[in-house]
């Protein structure tokens, strides 16, 4: 089961640039203070029912006094699972609470840079509803890829989609396009820009397919992010201050359950306006 089993002046912006799409209220205001320091972020307000939930755990204290019980440098931390609390040194806990679980709400506005907030589930085979647990929350660390590296990914991810596309436009038009590279260019070159325009179309709308935007794309190669996750699970909140405590928290050293060895505790979640 899936979880279970800078630039300093950008960084502003980004975090501003994603409060921005929210649609339009008030955002609250998240502190999550640990025993090896204290995280401030938001909660994005068209995420409702998340927020509204992880708000409600938070106002009743079920996240403190938890454990960070799973993470993994490069890539999460993950905690406020219920069966963390008192457990002892060396349990595998982190086991979540299938009572806990709601619908998901994901919104493409959102994606998976470090900082975010987000809700784990169980695996489809079990949760084919991609159900969020509520019961514990995970923080993106995630990694800052090269220059370029995301292209590669990108063309590597589309390129049977691409292939089958043009399989279909291009194909059954080759002679005549190699016929008009020399004898009509103008109308070669317009006839390109269609197809590709019919080939990028269907790789859009083909489930599977990888299209970073440039948001995304910046986002991703200045901060770091983990964007394998994007579309999978529900977002719903960021940290702004403190990505320095999540560094902190996904290098400890840990046991073959990933938990931390030294035992990292939630000591207060608190939501505000």
């Amino acid at each position: 089961m899936l979880f279970y089993a800078m630039k300093k002046i950008y960084i502003l912006i980004v975090g501003l640039c994603l409060s921005a799409v929210s649609a339009g209220g008030q955002t609250k205001e998240v502190t999550i203070e640990t025993n090896v320091g204290t995280m401030k972020g938001i909660l994005y307000d068209d995420v409702s029912n998340h927020v509204r939930t992880f708000t409600d755990r938070a106002g009743k204290g079920l996240y403190n006094g938890t454990l960070f019980t799973r993470v993994i440098p490069d890539f999460m931390i993950q905690g406020g699972a219920p069966d963390s609390k008192n457990a002892p040194a060396g349990a595998q806990v982190g086991f979540g609470d299938r009572s806990a679980e709601i619908l998901p709400e994901k919104s493409s506005a959102y994606f998976f840079k470090k900082g975010t907030i987000a809700a784990p589930r169980q695996n489809d085979e079990i949760n084919p509803q991609k159900k969020s647990d509520m019961s514990q929350f995970f923080i993106v660390q995630g990694k800052v890829y090269r220059e370029g590296e995301l292209d590669t990914l990108q063309r590597a991810t589309n390129l049977p989609i691409r292939r089958k596309a043009m399989a279909e436009f291009y194909q059954p038009r080759k002679a005549t396009m190699d016929s008009l590279k020399t004898a009509d260019p103008k109308e070669y070159n317009r006839l390109v820009v269609e197809i590709n325009q019919k080939v990028d179309s269907v790789i859009r709308a083909t489930p599977g397919h990888l299209l970073f935007s440039e948001i995304q794309k910046e986002a991703y190669t200045t901060v770091g992010g983990s964007h394998h996750l994007d579309g999978q699970y529900t977002i719903y909140g960021e940290i702004t201050e403190g990505l320095h405590i999540i560094d902190r928290i996904a290098n400890q050293p840990r046991d073959g359950y990933d938990r931390p060895k030294k035992d990292i505790r939630i000591i207060r979640v608190s939501v505000h306006e």
